[in-house]
């Protein structure tokens, strides 16, 4: 346990004292987001463009999270057991890419379509049965979202338009 917590010491003051862009907690067996970063990182989160916190066994995330990092272009949380993102992940305003395969989500986490600058959302892995085509299809930089090994309705599947301007991934056949 106190290898972890050095672990993660180290990674947030290299990412204080170096200035980085990128802060890569994965890995570190973290059931939430350290509170003590937002204290150590006070004064670079705005230079914070990527975070990483794939494989850790989080369950939630916290508003505060997401007012706090308010310029994040990359956000990795894979591999988590997150079910739900609170309302403040829609205020991530240069979000191109999140990534939030594997872990608990039953249903689309629809504050995602507030982010007009997204590009790719993977939710591959949950347990998604709905895809909220309607509101991903009025989000104007949506490329890709990858619902891959998620129950999906295979009527839902059917009836998606081909007008759509972004790509569906998923395992079932149409």
């Amino acid at each position: 346990m106190a290898e972890a917590v050095a672990n993660v010491a180290r990674r947030i003051n290299e990412t204080a004292e170096e200035g980085k862009d990128t802060l890569d907690l994965s890995n570190c067996k973290l059931i939430s987001f350290p509170e003590g970063v937002f204290k150590v990182l006070r004064s670079v989160t705005e230079k914070i463009h990527v975070i990483t916190l794939a494989n850790n066994e989080m369950k939630a995330i916290t508003s505060k999270f997401f007012t706090t990092f308010t310029q994040l272009r990359e956000l990795d949380l894979e591999g988590n057991a997150l079910s739900k993102l609170p309302d403040a992940a829609g205020e991530l305003q240069h979000l191109r890419s999140i990534n939030l395969a594997r872990n608990k989500f039953s249903t689309f986490p629809e504050s995602l379509a507030e982010i007009h600058t997204l590009e790719k959302i993977n939710l591959e892995g949950n347990g998604i049965t709905e895809i909220p085509v309607e509101k991903l299809s009025a989000m104007p930089a949506l490329m890709s979202v990858n619902m891959n090994s998620n129950p999906v309705d295979k009527d839902v599947l059917a009836s998606l338009h081909p007008s759509i301007k972004f790509e569906i991934l998923t395992t079932k056949e149409i």
